[in-house]
């Protein structure tokens, strides 16, 4: 089979093309003949880190980690997939999981599920990880119907899903972007929204809460985002990051009670913990998107499994707006 394969960690450039074998499938695995694959800021990490992340995989190594495909082939004790059977899902591009930047991959079957029928390969490849870390993280925040949700970073990866899912389960939604073309996604997808660069958080609690404060904030910012997140906040409010890896001064969450949910979502993957639960949140979510609840939003430029250094750099350049995937 072809895959892109990498030697060294480094730029763009360690992106090579190998004819390598078709994987075998082991008990609980089924093989998939990939069809397309997205690029999320985890794999540009680990291509550039390697070792000083402790998610790496060995040497060389298959990156990617969400994909779409078609199932050739399903292993011993698996019932729930049959050959030919258009399947999607998080699965591999870390530690001892090979990834899917080629024509097969075989995966965990617990950590994929049925493809969405009104979605092409292309946009179900864009949604597992950054679906299934905004779906975590509104259920462990407790949205519920009526609720005032601010979601900031609504016309990113994770972002405009989360404003979808958030507005899908009943709540009244507003979103922060950084600029014309941002807020007019935001508000495409149903969300109210909020150019950080002109409206201060203040002003907008004020605006839109009349100053009590956002039930729930979805931070798919973070770093010092996170504080703009306490000071949006309801007294008891519900905080969901993605990106938490910041020293903070948590005085003003103390004293407004606020309880946060840090989500990272590759933990079933990287520990071998509660992988099913990846699989079940996939199946609500293919429900969901055929339901006409959501969908996901593709960067304008597409790239061949050969572009795939492209497609990182495009990732990386801030350019993009929507999942950036590659075809296989």
């Amino acid at each position: 089979m072809k895959a892109m394969i990498i030697k060294d960690f480094g730029g763009v450039e360690v992106f090579e093309s190998a004819e390598l074998p078709t994987p075998q499938v082991n008990s609980g695995e089924v093989l998939v003949k990939v069809a397309a694959s997205s690029v999320n800021t985890v794999d540009t990490m680990i291509r550039q880190l390697g070792k000083e992340l402790p998610l790496a995989p060995e040497l060389p190594a298959i990156l990617g980690m969400d994909f779409a495909g078609t199932v050739a082939a399903v292993g011993e004790g698996i019932d729930q997939f049959s050959v030919g059977d258009e399947v999607y899902g998080c699965a591999g591009g870390l530690l001892n999981l090979p990834g899917s930047l080629a024509e097969y991959m075989s995966v965990d079957a617990r950590l994929i599920a049925r493809k969405p029928k009104n979605l092409s390969m292309a946009e179900a490849a864009a949604l597992p990880l950054v679906a299934i870390t905004a779906y975590e993280g509104l259920m462990r925040a407790g949205v519920s119907q009526n609720q005032k949700v601010l979601v900031h970073g609504g016309s990113g990866g994770v972002g405009h899903i989360a404003l979808q899912l958030a507005k899908h389960f009943g709540a009244q939604v507003y979103a922060t972007g950084g600029g014309d073309a941002q807020i007019q996604l935001i508000e495409e997808l149903g969300a109210t929204g909020i150019n950080y660069k002109n409206e201060s958080v203040e002003g907008y609690v004020d605006k839109y809460t009349d100053g009590a404060g956002f039930d729930l904030v979805f931070d798919s910012v973070g770093g010092e985002n996170m504080l703009n997140s306490f000071e949006a906040a309801a007294l008891n409010g519900q905080i969901a990051s993605t990106v938490a890896l910041v020293d903070l001064d948590l005085s003003l969450a103390h004293f407004k009670g606020l309880s946060l949910h840090v989500v990272f979502m590759l933990i079933p993957m990287i520990h071998n913990i509660k992988r099913e639960e990846h699989g079940h949140i996939l199946n609500v979510l293919t429900d969901i998107v055929e339901a006409e609840a959501l969908k996901p939003i593709l960067d304008t430029e597409r790239f061949s499994l050969e572009q795939v250094g492209a497609a990182h750099e495009r990732l990386s350049s801030g350019k993009g707006m929507g999942k950036v995937v590659v075809q296989v």
